[in-house]
């Protein structure tokens, strides 16, 4: 289907200032966010598991990074392609500084690797680095070796007799330089380390020993090359290109990606990992085999694949890790004996994850598929998990012979492979699964369940700004807004058949939906708080996002500042946007914040003529980043928040507390540097203290009217 593209006017002409003064690089921007992610990993007021996970998420998103964004400039670059970024650099300038900070990056990460290491081995949890085991653990080690990896494990000759072995995306492996004792011939063999292997092996007991798989079968070569002698050896890992493009032509989206993925474990490489020592002569075989036209070479002296950490984080030591938390269950629905229906119809609820408990939109599906008042449900499924209860309750809707469609994205990066798998167990269950545009993801988050009641049908809504995700939503902030109201019913149908069938809807009452009608949205309130602002009324934007790096609403946030709107962006992630600037954003603040729990609630609020926080202020949350994915490329939903209550929640609680956080908050400087907000030793506020420890406003029942929950103020000065 064909729908133009929205386009606004260009708010400050080219000539203002170059590209390169008036926006940050994309790519660059993200590498600073993953910086401030790492330094999490160097916090000394959180426990040293926390730190190690922090690390571990570090070298997790600078994967993702290489597979995708490296991989999509190394390929314009390859191909002579000049498409210049919002700051005017080609790919290659691109490639070229982002080589300096991944080379710095990952030094960083290996001198936090270091510290922790020492840190954890005084409170009993060695990182082994393999070289200096106690006898007792070598052992221990080489039985493992023999009970468990041999079997498992196929060493290959690499010579003219033996064709290379293929290296898959995110595999490593082991070159050995062998000298045969029987006649000094020399040979060089590969073990591949297969996925499935665990990637620390702990030595059993209290004391926490850690070695890595590398290390087990390095320690382990005299039994794997019997009758050779070792010369050297060396670990290398590999890291591909992994984004799936969909061909317009493509006639079945299913067959497509099923075939797609395969070619992705085997997409070109990006990135040769090698250890410090690794053989100059292995290397250069690598080089030659690999195929690595381009592709980025680092050695470090620590541990590959960083991510790999996530496992020891695992270890049963409380005492190293957060304070336990247990995420609140709405009082409101209690209080309607858990009747999530009975507590929606009373009036509009928002619940805040992971401070509130995710269960209460599985229980909302859940009881639609048991009420035999239900007749449908139609329910978006961008990323669900391997275990997913809301896929559960889907498949018990339709086989209780309810009206049940599911919208499942298949171009989900990373999760291609699980929605095919769920939306083969929907359709064997009778749902009708629908996989949407070919070119452009619906990323929507919204659950549509339609009710048989006295009055008539009625429609109850849930729309989100995170994931149906099991997992992530006990570590992502996020909003669930559940609604009765039938404007926002009539537009969640019409969302719906947009996407199931090409419906484009003539006029919504209440949503705003890309790509055809949020961008618009967002155009038309910032410009009315530019002519509020003109005329003298109070005027204020106050938005929580991911990322900023669309070009357009960037520029019109500049024109926002020039007129005198007070802008204060809370942005986690990458942020084009320059704060600060004399003459073009002075009057624009960006700060990020990186804690225990994930930020990412998407939200608006404009101030509509009064100072903000106010009731009559315009309130959104989205799914949507401001992004040109987002806003062109992606379906997506704005959904304005009109309950009182709900209102106040959003803005004076969630988004007010984020703007006042101060302990996990990072500035933006003009120059693209972020700093630490608060320092070290000081009294600050913590948003994600304030939410554990305070109920919501919508969600709590009268059992919690008497408690007094601290309200925000917004001092002077204080943003």
């Amino acid at each position: 289907m064909d729908i133009p593209k929205p386009s606004g006017p260009e708010i400050l002409s080219e000539g203002f200032a170059p590209a390169r003064q008036r926006y940050f690089n994309r790519e660059l921007s993200w590498l600073a966010f993953n910086e401030r992610v790492l330094a999490e990993a160097r916090n000394p007021e959180y426990p040293l598991l926390e730190r190690l996970r922090f690390l571990s998420i570090s070298g997790s998103n600078l994967d993702e990074f290489i597979m995708i964004r490296v991989a999509g400039l190394a390929g314009q670059a390859n191909r002579g392609i000049e498409a210049r970024s919002i700051d005017g650099k080609t790919p290659s300038q691109q490639l070229t500084e982002i080589r300096r900070r991944v080379k710095a990056l990952d030094l960083a990460q290996q001198a936090a690797l270091a510290d922790l290491r020492g840190l954890l081995a005084k409170r009993g949890i060695e990182i082994a680095d393999g070289k200096a085991l106690r006898p007792d653990v070598l052992r221990h080690l080489r039985r493992y070796f023999v009970e468990q990896i041999s079997p498992v494990i196929t060493p290959q000759a690499i010579d003219p007799a033996h064709p290379f072995p293929f290296v898959a995306n995110l595999g490593m492996g082991v070159l050995f330089n062998l000298t045969r004792k029987a006649d000094e011939a020399a040979l060089v063999e590969m073990v591949l380390i297969p996925s499935a292997i665990p990637r620390f092996v702990r030595i059993p007991g209290d004391e926490a020993i850690f070695v890595s798989i590398e290390d087990v079968i390095r320690l382990s070569a005299d039994l794997l090359f019997p009758g050779f002698r070792v010369e050297g050896s060396g670990v290398f890992r590999v890291l591909r290109d992994s984004d799936i493009e969909v061909e317009e032509e493509a006639e079945d989206l299913v067959r497509y990606f099923r075939s797609a993925i395969q070619r992705r474990r085997r997409g070109r490489v990006i990135l040769l990992e090698l250890d410090g020592d690794f053989d100059p002569d292995a290397e250069q075989l690598l080089r030659q085999q690999l195929g690595l036209r381009g592709a980025f070479i680092t050695k470090t002296g620590g541990l590959l694949g960083i991510s790999a950490l996530s496992a020891i984080v695992e270890e049963d030591r409380p005492d190293l890790k957060f304070e336990s938390f247990s995420p609140r269950y709405p009082e409101r629905v209690l209080e309607h004996d858990g009747d999530c229906f009975a507590a929606i119809r009373e009036k509009d609820m928002v619940v805040h994850h992971p401070y509130e408990s995710f269960e209460v939109v599985v229980d909302f599906l859940r009881q639609a598929a048991a009420d035999p008042a239900v007749v449908s449900i139609k329910q978006t499924l961008y990323r669900a998990g391997h275990q997913s209860p809301v896929i559960a309750a889907l498949i018990a809707a339709a086989e209780a012979g309810k009206s049940v469609t599911a919208v499942v994205e298949l171009k989900a990066r990373f999760d291609e492979e699980q929605n095919l798998h769920w939306a083969n167990q929907l359709e064997r269950a009778g749902v009708q699964v629908i996989y949407g545009f070919v070119d452009w993801k619906t990323h929507a988050k919204v659950s549509m369940v339609v009710r048989r009641e006295e009055e008539g049908f009625r429609t109850y809504c849930h729309f989100g700004t995170g994931n149906y995700h099991p997992v992530t939503t006990k570590v992502y902030t996020d909003l669930s807004f559940f609604t009765a109201d039938p404007k926002l019913g009539r537009d969640a149908a019409r969302l719906f058949n947009f996407v199931t069938g090409y419906v484009q809807p003539v006029r919504t009452e209440l949503l705003s939906i890309s790509p055809l009608d949020l961008r618009e949205t967002l155009y038309r309130h910032i410009d009315r708080e530019i002519e509020n602002a003109r005329k003298g009324r109070p005027a204020g934007i106050w938005a929580k996002l991911n990322s900023l790096t669309e070009k357009a609403i960037i520029d019109r946030l500049y024109e926002a500042s020039a007129a005198g709107v007070q802008v204060e962006l809370v942005i986690r992630g990458n942020c084009c946007l320059r704060a600060g600037v004399a003459g073009l954003s002075e009057n624009i603040r960006v700060k990020s914040i990186i804690g225990r729990f994930l930020e990412h609630s998407r939200i608006w609020a404009f101030a509509n003529g009064y100072a903000l926080p106010s009731a009559r202020a315009r309130v959104f949350i989205s799914s949507a980043d401001a992004m040109s994915r987002n806003l062109d490329r992606r379906v997506e939903a704005l959904v304005p928040i009109r309950n009182r209550t709900v209102h106040d929640q959003v803005l004076e609680q969630v988004l007010l507390a984020s703007l006042l956080d101060t302990e996990q908050s990072w500035a933006l400087a003009p120059d693209g540097t972020y700093t630490r907000m608060k320092k070290q030793g000081e009294a600050g506020f913590n948003c994600h203290t304030y939410f554990m420890n305070n109920p919501s406003l919508s969600g709590r029942g009268a059992a919690l009217a008497g408690w007094s929950v601290p309200k925000l103020t917004l001092r002077k000065g204080a943003l």
